[in-house]
C-alpha cells in the first residue's frame, strides 16, 4: 500500500461535473442494481430448475454453469460499479466507497473479467453442443454427454482465470486524505502496466481473444443453426418428437446467443475505441457506464429467455413453484405434471402399452378394481375401466363365434367325403374316381 498525503481525495473525484454524477447514479446506481438484484435471482432460480433430475442433459449442464459465472459477474459488476455511484450523487454510503470497496477492487476487478470471460466461451460452447445436435446428430449422442460438459465447464474456468491473473497486479491502493480524514483509493500499478503491457494485453489480446475469435466463431455457428432450423421449420410435421424438442432448445438458444450480441456491441465498440482513439478515451466515459449497464443485462435476462422460449424449462419450473391446484384445474393437457406424450387412453392399444410399460404395479391395480366392481361418480366405472370392462364382455363371445365358424368349415370337407362314398357305393365308381373327386 503506498503513501500519499495530499488532501485532494481519489482522483477520481476531481473535477467531475454534477451532470456526470448524476448520469452514473441514474446507470449504475439505479438501473444497474436494480437489474442485478433481478438477474441474482433468476440465476439462482435457473440453477435450481437446471439441476432436477428430469433437467438433466449436457446442455443443461452447460447453462448451469453459465448461470454460475453470470452471479459471479452481477455480485462483482454490483460491487465495483453500483454501489460506487450512491456516494458521489447522494453522500450516502461513504464508508463503503472510501473504505470497503478500495479494499476488494484488486480483487474483484480479476475476479470480474474472469467471469466476463467464462461467460463469453460457455456461451460459445453452447452454441458449439447446439451446432452438432442440430447438423451433426448422429454424432452427438458421443460428444455431447453430461461428463463431457461438466469438463467443458471446469477447462472454462481454468482458462479464464489463467487469461485474467495479470490483472491481479495492475492496481494498488494508496492511502489520502478527504476533508481532513484518512481514506483509500485505487489506482493503477504504473510499475506494472508499462507501456508494452498496455499495448499488447490490454489492447491487443483482450480484442482477440474477447471479440475477435468468439463473435466470428458464433457468427459462422449460427449461420449454419438457422438455415438447418429453417430446413427444419418447413418439414416440422414429418419430425419425431426428439427433433422438436431439438429444434425448440435450438431455437431457445439462438435468442440467448442474440441478447449475448446486442449487449456487447456497445462495449466492443467502446473498446475499439480506447484502442484507436485512446487520446479522446475520456469523452466516451457515458459510453463506457452504457457498456457495464449492458454486460450486467446479458447476465441477468437468461432466466426470462429461459420462461419464454424453454417449454420444458417453464413446465419444470411451475411444477415446482406454482401451486399445483391452479394448473390441475385447467385440465391435465396444459398440466407440468404430464410431460409426456404417452398419456393414459381410454380404450384400445394406448391402454396395454401404458400397462406394460409401468410393471405390475398398475397391472394388479387394474385387476383389483376389476374384482371390487369399483365405480366412480354417478354409480359409473371410470372411463378406462369401462373400457376394459367392456372389453372382456366382447371378446368372450367374439371367441366363441370363431371357434363354431371353424367347426363348420371343418365339418364340410367331411360331409362332401362321405355323400362321395356313398355315391361311388350305390354307382360302384372305382375307388381312384373318388380319390381325384376329392383332390
Amino acid at each position: 500500500m503506498s503513501h500519499n498525503g495530499t488532501d485532494d481525495g481519489c482522483d477520481s473525484d476531481v473535477g467531475v461535473e454534477p451532470g456526470d454524477k448524476l448520469f452514473r447514479f441514474v446507470v449504475h446506481g439505479v438501473l444497474l442494481n436494480a437489474i442485478g438484484a433481478g438477474g441474482l435471482l433468476g440465476n439462482a432460480l435457473s440453477v435450481l430448475v437446471l439441476s432436477r433430475p428430469q433437467m438433466r442433459s449436457s446442455i443443461n449442464c452447460l447453462l448451469v454453469g453459465l448461470a454460475a459465472c453470470d452471479t459471479v459477474l452481477i455480485l462483482t459488476s454490483v460491487l465495483l460499479f453500483g454501489l460506487t455511484a450512491v456516494f458521489p450523487y447522494t453522500g450516502r454510503l461513504r464508508y463503503y466507497y472510501y473504505h470497503v470497496c478500495p479494499h476488494i477492487t484488486p480483487y474483484a476487478y480479476p475476479i470480474a473479467n474472469a467471469a466476463q470471460t467464462m461467460s463469453v466461451y460457455l456461451t460459445l460452447i453452447v452454441t458449439i453442443e447446439r451446432w452438432v445436435a442440430v447438423c451433426h446428430p448422429f454424432r452427438a449422442k458421443a460428444l455431447c454427454t453430461s461428463s463431457r460438459a461438466r469438463w467443458y465447464v471446469l477447462g472454462t474456468a481454468a482458462f479464464a482465470l489463467a487469461y485474467n491473473v495479470p490483472k491481479f497486479f495492475e492496481a494498488e491502493v494508496i492511502e489520502r486524505f478527504a476533508d481532513g480524514e484518512l481514506v483509500y483509493c485505487v489506482t493503477a500499478d504504473l510499475q506494472f502496466r508499462t507501456e508494452s503491457y498496455i499495448v499488447v494485453y490490454i489492447h491487443s489480446l483482450y480484442m482477440i481473444v474477447m471479440y475477435i475469435v468468439p463473435f466470428s466463431a458464433l457468427a459462422a455457428l449460427n449461420a449454419c443453426i438457422v438455415r438447418q432450423v429453417r430446413r427444419a421449420q418447413a418439414e416440422r410435421a414429418r419430425l419425431s418428437r426428439v427433433q422438436r424438442r431439438e429444434l425448440s432448445l435450438a431455437t431457445m438458444l439462438l435468442v440467448v446467443v442474440l441478447v449475448f450480441f446486442l449487449c456487447n456491441l456497445l462495449p466492443l465498440v467502446t473498446n475499439s475505441f480506447e484502442v484507436f482513439l485512446s487520446d479522446k478515451f475520456d469523452k466516451l466515459d457515458p459510453l463506457v457506464k452504457m457498456s457495464n449497464l449492458l454486460v450486467t443485462i446479458n447476465s441477468s435476462v437468461n432466466f426470462v429467455i429461459y420462461v419464454i422460449f424453454g417449454e420444458k424449462f417453464k413446465r419444470v419450473f411451475l411444477k415446482m413453484f406454482c401451486a399445483a391446484g391452479i394448473w390441475r384445474r385447467g385440465g391435465t393437457r396444459d398440466s407440468p405434471e404430464h410431460t409426456r406424450d404417452d398419456s393414459f387412453a381410454s380404450c384400445g392399444e394406448r391402454v396395454s402399452l401404458r400397462l406394460a410399460r409401468n410393471g405390475t404395479l398398475r397391472r394388479s391395480e387394474a385387476r383389483g378394481a376389476r374384482r371390487r366392481g369399483g365405480r366412480g361418480a354417478g354409480g359409473q366405472l371410470p372411463r378406462p375401466a369401462r373400457a376394459l370392462a367392456r372389453a372382456h364382455r366382447v371378446l368372450p363371445r367374439a371367441r366363441h363365434r370363431a371357434v363354431q365358424h371353424v367347426g363348420r368349415a371343418l365339418e364340410r370337407p367331411r360331409a362332401v367325403l362321405t355323400a362321395l362314398a356313398g355315391a361311388a357305393r350305390r354307382r360302384a365308381l372305382p375307388l381312384t374316381s373318388t380319390r381325384v373327386l376329392c383332390e
